[in-house]
């Protein structure tokens, strides 16, 4: 595979998981989007308020996204890279099992006192205020809402392995939550509760696919695409 290959399949995996996964943000974000103060701005300011406050999610995400790409190139270079999807691949596996029995492992309470204890406070005294940096403000906040959604996306972005590929995954992903998170700041009966419903239920069985396929990928199989030759080679720092 390529660059432009290798670019062109993450731009394509980000964009479908979020959007595919968009209705589940829906569920956990359309609170705060259906309550954004944008309601006193008039056309084309409410439409770019809006635009903004997502923007700032897909830019947490991304900066999210650099930082663990930075982790993930660390077994890389160590020629880790087996580990890594086999690790990643298992841990998506096993939240996906808990999810079966209702058990929400992809929720941590420490991330979730965290988000109650110091999130929340601020982004209440950013819903008060009536300027559009708030919203920007306000949608970087709630890129640090504990998500199942979005520990997939990352566990995909670390396990490229590079630290731009793993920003770019990331800020993608935030892209293709845009259009649903649209719509409910914009106009919030737009989607349909029961397709809404039918997309959140379907997010763990997301997450479960791409537990395998990491699994697989991590195997060594020798399948293109699917389970490619992984190299163990640690990279040689310098000529001996």
């Amino acid at each position: 595979m390529n660059e432009f290959q290798s670019i062109l399949s993450i731009i394509v995996a980000a964009l479908s998981i979020g959007f595919m996964g968009s209705f589940h943000c829906v569920g956990m974000c359309g609170p705060l989007a259906l309550a954004l103060p944008v309601q006193h701005l008039q056309g084309g300011f409410k439409f770019f308020g809006i635009v903004l406050y997502n923007f700032g999610r897909a830019l947490t995400y991304a900066l999210i996204g650099l930082c663990l790409g930075w982790i993930g190139m660390q077994f890389f270079l160590f020629g880790w890279q087996q580990v890594l999807s086999l690790v990643l691949g298992g841990l998506l596996l096993i939240a996906f099992l808990a999810s079966l029995n209702k058990k929400r492992l992809l929720q941590n309470n420490g991330l979730q006192r965290f988000w109650n204890k110091f999130i929340l406070p601020l982004l209440s005294k950013l819903m008060k205020q009536r300027k559009l940096s708030a919203l920007l403000w306000m949608g970087m906040l709630n890129g640090l809402l504990p998500c199942g959604l979005v520990y997939l996306g990352l566990a995909a972005a670390v396990a490229t392995g590079n630290v731009w590929k793993s920003t770019l995954f990331m800020a993608v992903f935030g892209l293709g939550t845009m259009p649903a998170m649209f719509a409910v700041s914009y106009a919030g009966n737009m989607i349909n509760l029961k397709w809404r419903n039918k997309m959140k239920a379907a997010v763990p069985y997301v997450v479960g696919i791409m537990g395998l396929l990491l699994v697989l990928r991590g195997m060594n199989l020798n399948i293109p695409y699917l389970s490619p030759q992984l190299g163990n080679e640690q990279v040689e720092c310098c000529h001996k």
